[in-house]
Parts: structure tokens; C-alpha cells; sequence
């Protein structure tokens, strides 16, 4: 069994920045990729941002030059840095980690609330 606990959303106004972590733990013998997605109200979920094991990484255009993602593999941890948030970016932000070749976990979601 995996665990993902979240960490890092709440209430911020335009152009304010956040940073969201998210550690894994459990039965994980390797981690493939880490990364955040959101859904908004009356939205699909969607990708923000992933970072693979070699240190690749993706991210939406909507993000792009805005949001940050990195990780620190000692601690099975992923972070997404979030600057000059955008009321359109309000959300729940949903870790998610693809492991051990085809398996991926979900974290429970963080609200990120951008308003003034």
C-alpha cells in the first residue's frame, strides 16, 4: 500500500506565489514519475506538471514560466513551486506517482484558492 499526504494549499491573492509538497510512502521499490494535475469546478483534471526519475520534466502551457516542479528522491517527495498564481489557477491540486512500472497512487487533494 501506497501513501501520498499533501501538503501546502490554501487561500492566496493573484500574482502570490505557494508551494505544494507531496511525500510518498508505503511499499515502493522505485519510482518512475512524480507529479501534480488539477481539477477545477465543472472541469476535467488535468496535468500542471511531472517530473520523471532522470529529471525530465512537463508542463502545462498554462503554467509554463510560472510553476515550478522538483523532487527530492532521498525522500520520495515532489514539490510544486506555484508563482504569480492567477485566479484561473484555483483548484484542487492531486499528487499523483507512477511506480514500480505500471502502478500510480493519488494523493487526497489540496484546495488552492486564488482570489483577492
Amino acid at each position: 500500500q501506497v501513501q501520498l499526504v499533501e501538503s501546502g494549499g490554501g487561500l492566496v491573492q493573484p500574482g502570490g506565489s505557494l508551494r505544494l509538497s507531496c511525500a510518498a510512502s508505503g511499499a515502493i521499490f522505485s519510482i518512475n514519475a512524480m507529479g501534480w494535475h488539477r481539477q477545477a469546478p465543472g472541469k476535467q483534471r488535468e496535468l500542471v506538471a511531472a517530473i520523471r526519475s532522470g529529471g525530465s520534466t512537463q508542463y502545462a502551457d498554462s503554467v509554463k514560466g510560472r510553476f515550478t516542479i522538483s523532487r527530492d528522491n532521498a525522500k520520495n517527495t515532489v514539490y510544486l513551486q506555484m508563482n504569480s498564481l492567477k485566479p484561473e489557477d484555483t483548484a484542487v491540486y492531486y499528487c499523483n506517482v507512477e511506480y514500480d512500472g505500471l502502478l500510480d497512487a493519488w494523493g487526497q487533494g489540496t484546495l488552492v484558492t486564488v482570489s483577492s
